[in-house]
């Protein structure tokens, strides 16, 4: 799983259509609205099919901590297939964002995540700090 990592002040996500995903998570509310948070773009890989639980369990780790550090308490965990070119099928990429915000709400976080499978527009009010925007590569590989 790859992750761009993002402290904001505020995020909005708008759902405007059905993507080409033939996984489409059902939609609740349009909108996802947050303050202050961890907006984590995150792209499930092909190499993460063999063992999707435990990339999970890394990436809720790695963003439990990096929450930690930063004294946030949400947040978002948005599927963003765009950056990256060898993507998980993608019921395995909604299994293991599942299980990601899953394991980050028992860590007693706030996790919001937009349905899989839609278009949006998206409001980022980005922080500027040393730690505001980070990369990270999570693998079942030691």
């Amino acid at each position: 799983m790859r992750v761009l990592i993002w402290h904001v002040d505020s995020f909005v996500c708008r759902i405007t259509e059905k993507g080409r995903s033939p996984v489409v998570e059902p939609m609740g509310e349009r909108a996802t609205r947050v303050g202050e948070a961890l907006l984590v773009l995150a792209s499930v890989e092909k190499s993460d099919e063999r063992a999707p639980q435990i990339v999970a369990q890394r990436a809720a780790a790695m963003l439990a901590e990096h929450a930690r550090k930063l004294g946030v308490n949400a947040l978002v965990l948005h599927s963003f297939a765009h950056l990256f070119a060898e993507l998980a099928a993608p019921a395995i990429a909604v299994e293991a964002l599942k299980e990601t915000e899953r394991l980050l709400r028992a860590e007693g976080f706030s996790v919001s995540r937009p349905p899989f499978g839609w278009f949006n527009e998206l409001e980022i009010k980005a922080k500027g700090h040393p730690l505001s925007r980070l990369a990270r590569t999570i693998s079942a590989e030691v």
